[in-house]
C-alpha cells in the first residue's frame, strides 16, 4: 500500500507498532543495502557516521529540541542509566503506576544509595510533583495508550523545581511534539519510529549535563571517536555528545532513512489519522473515544485467538488486547478487529 507518500508492505491487520514498527520500503531498502555492503566486504566503520548525526538531528526535529543536544544510544534503559547515574544519594523520583519498567528500573537499581521510585496513577502525576527531585514518565503509556497531562505537569515540575525525565517512545513519529522544556527526553526507534531496533537516543537540555554521566564512557563519546579508540586520559566530547554509545551500525542506517521522512511529514495530521482508526474501533464497541493511537481492549484468550484467526497482529500487555494505529493503517484494519469482537 502507499501511503504518507512512502511505500509499505505491511499485511492488512498488522496492529503490533507499539511492539514493532514496520518501515517504508526506502528504509527497508536502505538497510537491506548496508547488509549486502556488509556481505560484500565493502563497509568500514566510519561509513556509519553520517548515518548517526542524520539520525540523531531528525530525532531532535521529531521531540523539538536541538539535535547538538541528543546523545545516541542502543535502548531506553540504557540512555536512561545515565541520568540515573548522575542522581544524588537520597534523590526521590515519582513515576506513574504501571509505567514501563526501561523507565523505572534504572532508577530503582541506585536503591543501594537511598533513591527511591514512588509510583502514583498516571492522571494524579502532576499533582504530586511537589516534594519530589525527579519525575520519570513516557509521554504515552506503552500499556494502553494513556498520555500524561504534559502542560500540567510541566507547570508543577516549573513550580516545584523537579527535574523532568520524559519517554516518547510510544509517542514521537505519529505525534508533534514540544519537549524541550524537559530534563531528558528519551526515545527508541524500533516502535513508532519504523527503524531497525539497536537505535535510541536521549536529549539532555544543557542546564541538566551535569546531573548526567557516562554510565558508558566509551570511545564514540570522544570529540573525535577515531582519535580516541586507545589510551588515556579520559576525553569526551563536552555537550550531549559525550554520552554517545558505539552505533549498532544498521540500526542507525535505517533510522538516518526513516526519521527525516517522519520529520517531514505533517504530524498533525498523522496524528488526526492514527487516533481517528483508534476512535473508530472504539465507538464500533460501544467504547468511549481515548484520543490515542494506542487502543486497550477487555477480551479473553477466545477473543484474542479470533484476532489471530482473521489476521489482526496485535499485542498482550497488561492483561489488555493492545493495538496500535500508524501509518499504514487503514478503516479495513478496523473492520477486521470488530468482525472478531462480534
Amino acid at each position: 500500500m502507499r501511503s504518507f507518500e512512502a511505500d509499505f508492505a505491511v499485511p492488512a491487520g498488522y496492529l503490533n507498532t507499539p511492539s514493532i514498527g514496520i518501515p517504508p520500503a526506502h528504509v527497508a531498502d536502505v538497510v537491506e543495502e548496508a547488509v549486502s555492503r556488509w556481505r560484500r566486504g565493502g563497509d568500514s566503520p566510519p561509513v556509519f557516521d553520517e548515518s548517526v548525526a542524520v539520525a540523531r538531528e531528525a530525532f531532535g526535529r521529531l521531540v523539538g529540541v536541538p539535535g547538538d543536544t541528543v546523545a545516541i544510544g542502543a535502548s531506553v534503559s540504557q540512555l536512561i542509566g545515565n541520568v540515573a547515574m548522575g542522581t544524588p544519594d537520597g534523590t526521590r523520583v515519582l513515576a506513574a503506576a504501571g509505567e514501563f519498567t526501561s523507565v523505572t528500573f534504572p532508577f530503582a537499581g541506585h536503591a543501594h544509595r537511598g533513591v527511591t521510585v514512588t509510583e502514583v496513577p498516571l492522571d494524579d502525576l502532576p499533582a504530586h510533583v511537589d516534594g519530589y527531585d525527579v519525575v520519570a514518565v513516557s509521554v504515552v503509556q506503552s500499556a494502553d495508550g494513556s498520555a500524561v497531562d504534559i502542560e500540567a505537569l510541566r507547570e508543577a515540575a516549573a513550580a516545584s523545581g523537579a527535574r523532568v525525565l520524559l519517554d516518547a517512545t510510544q509517542a514521537a513519529g505519529w505525534q508533534p511534539l514540544r519537549l524541550a522544556w524537559a530534563d531528558w527526553v528519551v526515545g527508541a526507534g524500533y516502535k513508532w519510529l519504523l527503524s531497525p531496533r539497536g537505535a535510541a537516543w536521549l536529549a539532555v537540555r544543557p542546564d541538566a549535563l551535569e546531573r548526567t554521566l557516562p554510565a558508558g564512557a566509551n570511545w564514540y563519546g570522544g570529540d573525535d571517536p577515531w582519535s580516541t579508540v586507545y589510551g588515556l586520559p579520559l576525553r569526551l566530547a563536552g555537550g550531549a555528545r559525550g554520552l554517545d554509545l558505539s552505533p549498532v551500525w544498521f540500526a542507525q542506517a535505517g533510522a538516518a532513512a526513516a526519521l527525516p521522512y517522519l520529520a517531514s511529514l505533517d504530524l498533525a495530521a498523522v496524528r488526526a489519522h492514527c487516533v481517528d482508526l483508534a476512535g473508530k474501533v472504539l465507538a464500533g464497541l460501544g467504547l468511549p473515544p481515548r484520543d490515542s493511537a494506542i487502543v486497550a481492549l477487555e477480551g479473553d484468550d477466545a477473543v484474542f485467538e479470533r484476532l489471530r484467526a482473521s489476521g489482526v497482529i496485535a499485542g498482550r500487555r497488561a492483561g489488555k488486547i493492545r493495538l496500535g494505529f500508524h501509518l499504514y493503517n487503514s478503516p479495513a484494519d478496523v473492520e477486521l478487529v470488530l468482525d472478531a469482537f462480534e
